[in-house]
């Protein structure tokens, strides 16, 4: 049989660099992101806790699950769905979305007095972003070194991290701001 060229091949001739080293693909003008996979993934914090998303009490937070808990599953089973990108230095672009209770919820952040909040939405993710949303986070690995533990940025705000935030006993799911190029383990995320 005849090979077949991919679509992906054709795109990548017109690569020219520009004067700041970015890649430019002359041939994506369009700035869409349109979903390219899913990974079906839970997330896991640096204390080996899984992030739990509770929709009824407004709530996202990494707690120890019991292996029995697990198979149900309940709101910590994720869907991490990716999009293509035409910038691939930013990172990766992924959205979360989640399900609970047959329904499905999606992550994104929002403004609320000032500071923002990390929210879980009932909705599905959608197939095509135009160009920015606030349900996109760039996944990059949480150092050069370590290819199997993250990190993942707010698309829409440089610098600002999803970590955690010891809350009396809860370890909450908050965006933080973390200044360029500290190691922060409260934003180091495992798949």
């Amino acid at each position: 049989g005849r090979v077949k060229m991919s679509d992906e091949e054709i795109l990548v001739l017109a690569v020219e660099l520009g004067k700041d080293f970015c890649l430019y693909f002359d041939e994506l003008e369009c700035d869409a992101l349109c979903k390219e996979k899913i990974l079906h993934r839970v997330l896991r914090n640096v204390h080996s806790q899984l992030l739990v998303v509770r929709p009824d009490l407004n709530l996202a937070a990494f707690e120890d699950v019991t292996d029995q808990e697990m198979q149900s599953g309940k709101g910590m089973h994720f869907s991490i769905h990716y999009y293509k990108t035409t910038t691939p230095l930013a990172g990766m672009p992924v959205a979360f979305s989640v399900q609970v209770e047959n329904k499905s919820y999606y992550m994104c952040c929002e403004r609320e007095g000032g500071e923002m909040i990390v929210r879980f939405k009932e909705g599905e993710v959608p197939k095509e972003i135009p160009g920015e949303s606030n349900i996109i986070f760039f996944k990059k690995t949480f150092t050069p070194y370590s290819s199997m533990a993250f990190k993942f940025e707010y698309s829409l705000e440089r610098g600002m991290f999803l970590a955690f935030e010891q809350e009396g006993c809860l370890r909450k799911l908050i965006l933080k701001k973390v200044p360029k190029d500290e190691v922060d383990e409260t934003m180091k995320m495992s798949l």
